[in-house]
């Protein structure tokens, strides 16, 4: 999928706030992201590998914390 792909499925979908994440992702705005690793951002699995993916790509880190640290 790409990025304006999952944009358009996030704006169907009214992800208002995973659709900023990505535009705060394109501006440099967000260098970092912490995400408890059992829950990830969606619970659409698919959805959430995509939305990481574009994250990763518009060089956001991805931190990954247990749910013991949440």
């Amino acid at each position: 999928m790409t990025k304006d792909e999952l944009k358009s499925v996030l704006k169907v979908k009214e992800m208002e706030e995973i659709l900023e994440l990505i535009e705060e992702a394109e501006s440099g705005e967000l260098a970092e992201l912490e995400i408890v690793e059992s829950l990830g951002l969606l619970r659409d699995e698919t959805l959430n590998k995509e939305v990481l993916r574009v994250l990763k790509e518009e060089g956001v880190s991805i931190i990954y914390i247990s749910g013991n640290d949440a």
